[in-house]
């Protein structure tokens, strides 16, 4: 007996045929002188001998699917998250409620101040009128004497008048209000005086004060009314035009 092995080509990564792959085939001898033409014996084997079995491929190992701790450790961390957030949420609105009752305390606080302002300056104001109102009063009550009076003489008359003249100054400085004092002669002060015109007067030199229309005040540290004055002003090629003992309204 003659063991024919079969020459199929196989793939390097298949495994080996088995033994039990190699077909037996019965060739004896006997009788082989009958056979004239081996060639012929030949293919009658190959036509006689099956096909070789081929064994299949082991299957590829399949992965294996999420198993349940992993979606349960997925799902706590999720739940975690969110109390994490929820309680974010809880913190915020917690901020934005505080800094609302804070806002509306603030509101109130500001209307009250407003308010109590308001009514404390209208009660200064109410004092200083009653306080300048109280200082002229007696000022009046002596104006009203004078004119009841009965004088023996205008000089009289113009002394009582001067008395209250004097009063009623007096009175205006308790309040903080002075006059300023400006005598004809002096030096002209645009920081305190008005010049209301100019007059040449040969007696006076150039730029000094030649009569007082009005007198100025001031109220404390503040100019309150500015003094009215006529300047002199003396030119070299012109001729006086008039003199301050003859302007209306000079004081003295």
């Amino acid at each position: 007996m003659i063991q024919v092995p079969d020459f199929t080509p196989l793939d390097p990564d298949e495994d080996p045929v088995p033994p039990q792959a190699y077909n037996t085939v019965d060739l004896t001898l006997d009788g082989l002188d009958e056979v004239d033409d081996l060639q012929a014996l030949a293919d009658e084997i190959a036509e006689e001998t099956p096909d070789p079995v081929v064994s299949a491929p082991a299957p590829a190992p399949q992965t294996s699917a999420p198993t349940g701790d992993v979606t349960d450790r997925i799902i706590e961390e999720l739940e975690r998250e969110m109390e994490e957030t929820a309680a974010k949420l809880r913190l915020v609105e917690k901020r934005e409620a505080e800094h609302m009752d804070r806002h509306h305390r603030l509101l109130a606080d500001f209307a009250n101040y407003r308010n109590r302002t308001g009514r404390d300056i209208q009660m200064a104001v109410d004092l200083s009128e009653r306080k300048l109102l109280m200082e002229l009063v007696p000022v009046i009550d002596n104006f009203e004497r004078c004119i009841n009076a009965n004088y023996n003489s205008v000089d009289d008359c113009r002394n009582g008048v001067a008395l209250i003249h004097k009063q009623f100054l007096d009175a205006l400085k308790r309040i903080g209000v002075e006059g300023i004092e400006t005598q004809v002669g002096d030096p002209f002060d645009a920081q305190f005086a008005e010049a209301l015109t100019t007059t040449s007067n040969p007696n006076l030199p150039d730029g000094a004060i030649a009569a007082v229309f009005e007198r100025g005040y001031r109220l404390r540290d503040q100019l309150l009314r500015a003094v009215r004055v006529v300047v002199n002003h003396i030119s070299g090629d012109s001729t006086p035009a008039s003199s301050g003992d003859d302007l209306p309204g000079n004081i003295q």
